[in-house]
């Protein structure tokens, strides 16, 4: 599979409460298993996304179950409320068990 890569974009400063948008795409070919090798014939297997989820400062914010309708290069977008500064971790798990990830900052005024 090509190299995958991750991309978030959050604010650099938030006000204290304020709720403020997480925007992430991953880059991942996402296979259906339904499709066949053109010159085998033989079913390329499943490879997608399963699950994906989101700590702020260690505390799971959002997580979500992915099935085969997911699309390649995945975009998802989600709210959470600013409460102290720290870190935003996201994490994809794939078939595969391989997991990506990407972490960012959050200043909170």
């Amino acid at each position: 599979m090509a190299k995958v890569k991750a991309r978030v974009k959050v604010p650099k400063k938030v006000a204290k409460g304020e709720i403020f948008e997480v925007k992430s795409l991953i880059s991942h070919k996402m296979e259906s298993g339904q499709r066949k090798h053109k010159k085998t014939g033989e079913k390329i297997p499943r490879q997608i996304i399963n699950k994906f989820v989101c700590t702020y400062n260690g505390k799971a914010v959002f997580s979500s179950d992915w099935h085969g309708a997911v699309s390649a290069n995945p975009y998802l977008s989600f709210h959470v409320k600013a409460v102290d500064s720290g870190s935003l971790d996201l994490a994809w798990t794939d078939d595969s068990g391989a997991v990506y990830k990407k972490t960012t900052k959050i200043t909170v005024t």
